[in-house]
């Protein structure tokens, strides 16, 4: 039996992917967040959501994280059993 199962995905207009998940996260995470949203609201002058700093903050970290792997090296597979780690630390001020 398999136990994962493949949320839906939406190509968007834009040509990007669009994937609803549900992740738990501690508190002191989901502060985080907010402060994130809260500095890429005041960079582009208007509202964000929690899925906008998210993805932001998603695509921040893949082109940094890019360079930083040998090449050819491929992340492990994520299975049912494999735990959520907590998101990278956020420096700077809120």
């Amino acid at each position: 039996m398999n136990d994962r199962i493949t949320p839906p995905m939406h190509a968007t207009p834009d040509g990007e992917a669009e994937i609803s998940l549900v992740v738990r996260l501690p508190w002191e995470d989901v502060a985080r967040l907010g402060q994130e949203a809260g500095r890429l609201a005041s960079q582009l002058q208007r509202p964000v959501t929690l899925d906008e700093a998210v993805s932001h903050r998603l695509r921040s970290t893949r082109a940094s994280a890019a360079h930083a792997k040998p090449a050819g090296e491929q992340p492990a597979a994520v299975t049912s059993n494999t735990s959520v780690t907590s998101l990278p630390r956020i420096s700077g001020t809120a």
